[in-house]
């Protein structure tokens, strides 16, 4: 499958949605897992501006991969975010569209990696 790296270094980066599991089968509530290491897949939606234009894209990181509180409006960091296009079809109806995946997605906020007093 074609994988294209994304470049985020020009790009302000915010949580649009707080991370989620990412579901593998809504009618038996399966967690979809990382292929490789095992590892429950979660999806995180964010803010991804660039040159005057806003998206909101949804990167699926393992769960390993989340650092930091990312709560809405918390700017982060992707790591190894790349792009994969994809086509399927269900019913006769041809779907298509690109999914965005990223080895993790760590907090930028002031003091996230602080642990918090008591």
């Amino acid at each position: 499958m074609r994988q294209i790296p994304v470049d985020t270094s020009a790009a302000t980066v915010m949580v649009a949605q707080p991370p989620q599991k990412k579901i593998r089968d809504r009618r038996s509530g399966e967690i979809a897992t990382d292929a490789e290491t095992g590892a429950d897949l979660m999806t995180v939606d964010v803010m991804f501006a660039l040159n005057g234009e806003v998206e909101i894209l949804t990167v699926t990181v393992p769960e390993p991969g989340i650092t930091g509180e990312l709560m809405m409006g918390t700017p982060v960091a992707l790591t190894g975010l790349i792009a994969r296009p994809w086509e399927n079809e269900f019913n006769g109806q041809k779907r298509h569209g690109i999914a965005f995946r990223a080895v993790a997605v760590t907090s930028l906020a002031v003091g996230a990696s602080q642990p918090k007093a008591a």
